[in-house]
C-alpha cells in the first residue's frame, strides 16, 4: 500500500471519515489520540476492535474526522470505517472482520415523534376527572 485508503462509517447521526496508511500503530481522532477523546475503556476497546480482530494494532496509522451524534455513536462508526478501511487495503482481512460482524452498519436509530404523543410511544398522562 502506497498511499492512504479512506473510508466513511456511520452510526446514528455520527458520521466517521477514517483514513488508514502504513504506520506504527497511532490512532488519532480530530486531531486528539483516541484514548484522549475516547475516556471510557469501553469505547476504546470499540475502536480497537477491527485491528484486534486480525491482529494489526501496530501495523496501520489511523486518522479519524468524527462529526455528529454522541461519543458512543461516533465510537461505533469509527469501529466500522475502520474494518472497511481494512478491508480495501487487504481482501484478506474480509472474512475475519465479517464473522466478528465489524462489517454491518448497525440500522438502528431513534424513532420520530408522532403528534399526539409525548414522546414516540409515551402518551401524554391519561386523568380520567
Amino acid at each position: 500500500m502506497e498511499k492512504q485508503k479512506n473510508t466513511i462509517g456511520r452510526r446514528k447521526e455520527a458520521v466517521a471519515r477514517v483514513y488508514i496508511s502504513k504506520g506504527t500503530g497511532n490512532v488519532t481522532v480530530n486531531d486528539k489520540d483516541y484514548k484522549e477523546y475516547f475516556a471510557l475503556v469501553y469505547l476504546q476497546n470499540q475502536v480497537e476492535l477491527p485491528l484486534k480482530t486480525i491482529d494489526a494494532q501496530d501495523k496501520f496509522d489511523i486518522k479519524v474526522n468524527a462529526a455528529g451524534g454522541g461519543i458512543k455513536g461516533q465510537a461505533e462508526a469509527i469501529k466500522l470505517g475502520i474494518a472497511r478501511a481494512l478491508c480495501e487495503v487487504n481482501i484478506e482481512f474480509r472474512p475475519a472482520l465479517k464473522a466478528a460482524g465489524l462489517l454491518k452498519r448497525d440500522p438502528r436509530s431513534v424513532e420520530r415523534k408522532k403528534p399526539g404523543k409525548r414522546k414516540a410511544r409515551r402518551s401524554f398522562q391519561f386523568s380520567k376527572r
